[in-house]
Parts: C-alpha cells; structure tokens; sequence
C-alpha cells in the first residue's frame, strides 16, 4: 500500500525518513480524448496507476516500500489538444514553475529523491529539463517514469488486429479508464483517427512510439473532421485496461527499487 503524501499529519511529515523515502508526484492533463473519454483520462489514469502500483509492490514482496503520493497535478502542458473544447493547458513556463516550485518545497523539508510519474507525453519535456535543473541546483535526485508501459507485448496483445494508429485517447487509454469506472466512457460516440500529415512516412512512428511532437488536429475521422485521437477506442474494454495498469505497474517495480537503493 502506497500512503498519500497529503493523508500524513505534519508530526508523522517530520518522522519521515527524507533520505530514504521517494516522493512519486503523478502529472496529468485536462484534455480532451476523442468523443467517448472523459477530459480527466490522463488524472484518472495517474490516480490509478498510483494504487496499481502499490498492489505490485506488495505482490513483489515490497510491503514497506518508502514512498509517498504526492497529490496528482491535474492540469499539465497541453498545447497541441488547446482548439478542442474543454481541453485545458497551461504555459511551458508556468508549469516549469509549478513543478520547480513544488519541488523546491519538498526539497526544503529534506526529501532527496523525486519520482514524475509522466500521465501525459506532452508534460515530458518539461519535466526532463526540470529534472537536470534540480540535479544541478539543489543537489537532489528527481526521476521520471511513465505510467503506461504501452510497448510491452502483454500490452500491445490488448489492442485489436488492424487499429493500428492506437495511441493518445485510443484503445488502450480508453480501456484503462473503463478499468477504473466504465460509466465515464461513452463508446457508443467513439470515432477513430488517423493521422494524415504524416501517414505514409517511415521515419515516423506511431502506436505507442512516437517519435515526433504531432498536432492533434493532424488526426482525423474518415470524413477529415480534426478528431485529435489515434486508432478505434470501439474495441476498449475494463478487462484490457485492468491487464494494462497491472502490467504498467509491474514494469515500473523494478525501477522504484533502483531509486530507493540510489544514493546520491
């Protein structure tokens, strides 16, 4: 069992040990993620994948594990989802800011290892450049991990024959909401997208290997109307997403416990 940084007392805060323990802070989004999954997807998969991993530490033997989770940041660097209605972002510098802020915060109180849960790929470079820079100016060690382990073969089985292009608010995220409330999924409004500025490109790769910064409106339905998901959420079910959060988490243990024996 994972314990919430904001459930401890400040008498419990001070007995913590700061040297030893790993603050795992999950960032999120407000975004949207096509017809049929809510704006909250990226914040209820980070809240998910908090209690998954807390149940593959356990089943790894790791019931005393130092970690605490830190409250999920629900609003991250969404930019390329900012023409869809309810999407939410906030600027490069601000959340730079915000995310240094917290971190000097913690810092201050003692606690050396950070762990960034990555709910987001769009949060990602702002958290690698924040990461060097807490490294270089407070002397602390910060982390990033990502939350889906989308390239795993266990995870790649859950997508169905021919939804090829399945990537941000597809098959798989989909799924993984259904796994934690299916009443937020709306499939019976699901279309798919596929990219039309770079289909065709082999240098360029999708379906959970993206190597470029695409603009969601580049994603779009049959009839071209800008869409901003990848591949057919139609085939997304609780059971793909269950096998897909349990298997994100398992992948992740081995790495927690590198930064828990890391010192600095």
């Amino acid at each position: 069992m994972i314990r919430n940084y904001r459930d401890l007392t400040r008498l419990e805060m001070e007995q913590v040990d700061k040297d030893e323990t790993i603050i795992l802070i999950p960032v999120g989004a407000l975004e949207q993620h096509g017809n049929q999954a809510p704006l909250g997807t990226d914040d209820i998969i980070a809240e998910a994948m908090v209690e998954y991993l807390g149940r593959a530490l356990e089943e790894a033997g790791e019931k005393d594990f130092p970690i605490l989770a830190f409250p999920v940041i629900p609003v991250g660097l969404s930019t390329e989802h900012r023409n869809f209605c309810g999407s939410v972002t906030l600027r490069p510098d601000t959340y730079y800011n915000l995310l240094y802020d917290i971190s000097v915060s913690l810092a201050r109180h003692g606690f050396k290892k950070l762990a960034f849960l990555v709910c987001h790929g769009g949060n990602a470079p702002i958290v690698q450049v924040l990461s060097r820079e807490l490294r270089s100016e407070l002397g602390i060690s910060p982390f990033i991990l990502s939350s889906g382990a989308f390239g795993h073969p266990d995870v790649r089985a859950t997508v169905t024959p021919g939804n090829v292009y399945d990537f941000h608010g597809g098959e798989m995220e989909t799924s993984m909401v259904m796994a934690v409330d299916p009443s937020l999924v709306k499939l019976e409004t699901a279309q798919a997208g596929i990219p039309t500025a770079f289909v065709g490109n082999q240098t360029l790769k999708t379906g959970g290997s993206v190597t470029i910064g695409w603009v969601s409106e580049d994603w779009k339905t049959a009839d071209g109307t800008p869409i901003g998901i990848g591949g057919d959420p139609a085939g997304a079910t609780a059971e793909k997403g269950r096998i897909i959060l349990e298997t994100s988490a398992k992948v992740l243990v081995p790495g927690l416990r590198e930064i828990r024996d890391w010192k600095a």
